[in-house]
């Protein structure tokens, strides 16, 4: 393309500058729909060209519709939307910097789990680092946000993860959260085969206070599985990733995205009917029962196989186990879900259940009932309850870098907008 040189005074708009400012914001915009913030910077404060209707599209963009998701993949991309933001952290007091990060500890689809230090007060966190471009690369923004705000919320229930920030770079989010170093239980699943009853109800009945306190926010958890439940270096549940939450869903309201982990799938998520808060009391029972029998219910390698079960196997348990017990799970993995225990009034269908019938509730929530079974850690060093694959990984030093001291390339720009009002900060005197 030739450029012309112009001799108008560089303070003088004239129309055909005007017209030309907007030609080529219009065939960029048409090129690409993120990264246009230093852009978008420039010629928003041009009262002419901002006027034009292309231009006022771009400069005003929606939030994404909530897409399918089942073991991270996502359905196909939603209509676009998103309002712009430049990225960084809007809490003056967080930077990636403030924190020494020793090991790997975790991963999933976006990022990595890293045990930190924050430097000021040598507390011991657990730091998630999610890639932006990851999330947006399966449109998940709306549920990472999602996972934010039902960690919000989250008024130090004693078996719910805690968040005491969270910041953003323009390439990452940080969530800086509880520690907790027991293990998962699917570790200690893993490791044991089963479980006896007892341990398995005392599990059961605290992973049940959680779901509870949930729903009393009007939240479904929706993914509860071995991997999402910790033990505390105490041994108490302690339920984390909050990233498939569905709020706002009313005692008698329903939902319809298809979304879990497959072998935790209730029947009617299967038949993508809408669904209420009892899809939780289903994988309650799901997970009652591995923890029982060592295996999920319905359980095959060939997943249509195992989804024909879920929806048309009946139950069957093993004499193994109490009345109680086989009362329980057959009540939590009824498939009709208007005839599934906790249907009718929800925790305290389960709460008052025979099985749970050892169970004191207030000793239980108020943590004076002694874990079954203790991790034994020594302190936020022990890692023995972490996979090796892990924390004998090297540490990124990027991911303790802050966003000042790192080149920002153009396809960071791109993911740099996508999380409006990310960042978190409680008073100051919470953690610093």
């Amino acid at each position: 393309m030739t450029v012309k040189t112009d001799t108008t005074p560089a303070n003088t708009l004239t129309y055909s500058k005007m017209r030309g400012m907007v030609a080529i914001l219009i065939a960029f915009m048409k090129q690409r729909r993120m990264g246009l913030n230093d852009f978008i910077q420039k010629i928003s404060t041009n009262s002419y060209a901002c006027k034009h209707p292309e231009v006022q599209s771009i400069l005003n963009i929606s939030q994404p519709q909530e897409p399918e998701l089942l073991n991270g993949n996502s359905s196909p991309p939603p209509s676009p939307s998103q309002q712009i933001n430049l990225g960084p952290s809007s809490n003056p007091h967080a930077k990636p910097s403030d924190f020494q990060f020793l090991k790997i500890i975790g991963k999933g689809s976006f990022g990595k789990v890293l045990l930190a230090r924050h430097k000021a007060d040598e507390k011991f966190y657990a730091v998630k680092v999610l890639q932006k471009k990851a999330i947006l690369k399966k449109k998940e923004e709306k549920h990472i946000m999602s996972e934010r705000n039902v960690l919000l919320k989250n008024v130090k229930h004693p078996f719910l993860v805690g968040l005491h920030f969270s910041f953003q770079t323009a390439s990452r989010l940080y969530f800086i959260l509880d520690y907790i170093n027991g293990g998962e239980l699917f570790y200690h699943l893993q490791r044991e085969r089963c479980f006896l009853e007892p341990r398995a109800r005392f599990y059961a009945a605290e992973i049940a206070s959680a779901l509870g306190y949930l729903h009393s926010l009007n939240i479904v958890y929706r993914d509860l599985k071995p991997e999402n439940i910790l033990l505390d270096s105490q041994g108490h549940i302690v339920l984390t990733d909050f990233g498939l939450c569905k709020e706002n869903i009313e005692p008698n309201g329903t939902t319809s995205t298809f979304c879990g982990t497959p072998e935790y799938l209730a029947p009617e998520v299967l038949h993508k009917q809408p669904y209420d808060r009892t899809v939780d009391w289903w994988c309650l029972g799901a997970v009652l029962y591995e923890m029982l029998y060592g295996l999920p219910p319905f359980y095959s390698r060939n997943t249509a196989e195992m989804y024909d079960n879920i929806l048309n196997k009946p139950l069957q348990l093993k004499p193994n186990i109490t009345n109680s017990a086989r009362n329980l799970l057959e009540g939590l993995l009824q498939k009709d879900r208007t005839k599934r225990l906790g249907a009718k009034n929800d925790f305290m269908e389960i709460k008052n259940h025979i099985f749970f019938s050892p169970i004191n509730w207030d000793d239980l929530i108020n943590k004076k009932i002694t874990p079954p079974f203790n991790p034994n850690v020594s302190g936020p060093s022990d890692l023995q309850h972490f996979d090796p694959e892990f924390t004998e990984e090297p540490v990124p030093n990027s991911i303790g870098q802050s966003p000042d001291s790192i080149l920002i390339t153009a396809s960071i720009k791109e993911a740099a907008d996508a999380f409006m009002g990310f960042s978190y900060a409680p008073p100051m005197e919470s953690f610093l």
